[in-house]
């Protein structure tokens, strides 16, 4: 079975870490234990200028389509669906038919392609990965759930506000109220196997190794893989919360973050300069909190805050042990060399206090505090629900200015490589800003695969917005993007537009100051020293650029729906 070196096509492993920090893994700055990723991102291309959407599921719509979210049916994500923008366009909440995406080109090319973990593009049978061109998929299908099967017994009536809604979405779309994924439950049916739902699973299921079980299942299916290359796509959920993992895990961490997360941040910054990632000088944006800080709370706050940061690291610890599984598994099959390897974020970290959120409703204290054991000793088991807030957070996405769902740097800048030893440029550090979706035209360039023009298998095609960086990879040329080059982000009224080293921002109130701010990034990596006022020209320029991105995407603004929950909500 086994492809040789000497195949004329290579394969592809592309890695999708849920939430991670830019700095948690040890090749980006982190004291997380993560060897098999650190080997594989030193011998490879490091990014440190990688972006991605604020987001999730949009991330995922670019990666598989190499446009923009709003083309391609997450112009916001599905649990945000306002009915102001249901029906439009680009809001389809999954990826739409407008896209081909990748694993269909790569399967019409002849690749064997297999997906193992989060899907987050679809909940409907014809939305499944099994018919955008994975030959096998198992996939969870909703944005998060349980990393275990512990299914917690919340009556209709007292389920938070987003499950009655989402029953509500279920009821109108007439899919069976058995298979409404909960964030607080197991729930029978978020999870499927290529064109089927799955009811059951293993009782010892953790959802990092068993998504690399099944990846290794299909990878091993010698019958069905008949000696192709392979597209094998793993995205994990870890590390999003709710954090919990293996108790032998967890103990590797006791204590390492005792001293707050103001020290993680120091000490990462530090390592982050030692690594040339970040300049010496860069500029370091303040922490943004609206909890008490670190020498505010009591020993007991400390003591779970702690531990809530001990399980986090365990969790990306244990997603590195499953990912070295695979490395081993190619190794073993003198393949690895011949693979392709992508890894990144799907989005900065995430900082949300779930409990602040009004999508969660007024009850989310007390359901969890009735229907979980949140005690200092059971965190991170199954029955246990915590999240770990803005301040380690942005201790991982330090320099940059705040976490996931702001298109500041650091809800967008993500910790990213790539390793083939067929690229030039290897055992390096890129500064080169790129995008997630230049990922897409920049394999099909490498395999020599045409994309389709206008139309595929009879679907209206919307345009690439990725552009290919191979030449960059094989240093024929020292620049990825031109400084005219034009990349917006839009996500629940947060916006951005970035033209060369210049960035136009606008984070709405309280988390900003509800206004378009004028940055020079290359000058100012922190998003600290506002020119809006001394540039005026220069952010009027781009502001009538991102005029053109909104009508060229399909972008629409300013629902007053969206402005309240954003506003409430961060």
């Amino acid at each position: 079975m086994s492809n040789s070196l000497n195949s004329k096509r290579p394969n592809i492993l592309l890695i999708v870490a849920d939430d991670l920090g830019f700095s948690d893994i040890g090749a980006f700055g982190g004291e997380i234990q993560t060897p098999h990723l650190d080997k594989l991102a030193y011998a490879g291309l490091r990014f440190t200028n990688f972006h991605t959407a604020s987001t999730c599921s949009p991330t995922r719509a670019m990666l598989l389509s190499g446009t923009d979210h709003h083309l391609a049916g997450l112009g916001t994500m599905a649990e945000a669906l306002t009915p102001e923008l249901q029906g439009k366009a680009g809001y389809e909440g999954f990826l739409n038919d407008r896209v081909a995406a990748l694993p269909e080109l790569l399967h019409d090319a002849g690749y064997y392609t297999v997906l193992s973990g989060k899907w987050h593009l679809g909940l409907k049978p014809e939305n499944f990965p099994y018919q955008r061109g994975f030959e096998r998929s198992f996939s969870l299908l909703p944005g998060a759930a349980n990393h275990y099967l512990f299914e917690a017994d919340i009556p209709e009536d007292q389920e938070p506000e987003i499950f009655q809604a989402t029953r509500a979405t279920f009821k109108k779309a007439n899919l069976p109220l058995s298979k409404i994924p909960r964030f607080l439950k197991f729930t029978r049916g978020i999870y499927a196997e290529d064109d089927q739902f799955i009811e059951q699973l293993p009782a010892d299921f953790y959802s990092s190794d068993y998504f690399t079980d099944r990846l290794l299942d299909y990878l091993q299916d010698e019958s069905a893989r008949q000696d192709r290359p392979f597209f094998a796509y793993l995205p994990f959920s870890a590390p999003h919360w709710p954090l919990q993992a293996p108790s032998e895990d967890i103990e590797r961490y006791r204590g390492k973050y005792d001293l707050g997360p103001d020290q993680l941040r120091k000490q990462r910054l530090e390592r982050l300069k030692q690594l040339k990632l970040v300049e010496q000088n860069t500029t370091v944006h303040p922490i943004f909190s609206n909890n008490l800080s670190w020498e505010q709370l009591t020993d007991e706050k400390r003591a779970y805050s702690a531990r809530a940061m001990e399980i986090y690291a365990a969790m990306v610890d244990r997603m590195d042990q499953n990912i070295g599984r695979v490395i081993t598994y190619l190794e073993q099959q003198n393949e690895l060399d011949n693979t392709i390897v992508i890894f990144l974020s799907d989005n900065g970290a995430e900082g949300a206090q779930l409990e602040a959120l009004p999508v969660f409703g007024p009850d989310l204290t007390r359901v969890i505090s009735h229907y979980y054991d949140n005690s200092l000793n059971n965190l991170g088991r199954a029955n246990s629900y915590v999240w770990y807030g803005e301040q380690w957070a942005q201790a991982a996405t330090a320099p940059s200015r705040l976490y996931k769902a702001h298109t500041s740097e650091g809800g967008i800048r993500t910790v990213s490589f790539i390793r083939f030893p067929q690229f030039k440029r290897q055992q390096q550090i890129s500064h080169e800003f790129l995008t997630v979706m230049d990922l897409l035209p920049t394999l099909l360039d490498y395999l020599n695969i045409q994309h389709p023009v206008n139309h595929y298998k009879g679907r209206e095609l919307v345009p690439l917005r990725g552009k290919s960086f191979l030449s960059y990879l094989q240093q024929q040329q020292d620049h990825i993007h031109t400084q005219d080059h034009i990349t917006g982000w839009e996500l629940f009224g947060q916006k951005a537009l970035r033209k060369g080293d210049w960035k136009a921002l606008f984070i709405p109130a309280p988390n900003g100051p509800n206004r378009w701010q004028l940055y020079h990034l290359k000058n100012d990596q922190g998003e600290i020293h506002d020119l809006a006022e001394q540039y005026p020209e220069k952010l009027k320029e781009l502001l009538d650029d991102w005029k053109i991105y909104v009508k060229d995407n399909g972008v629409i603004e300013d629902i007053p729906n969206l402005r309240t929950l954003v506003k409430n909500a961060l």
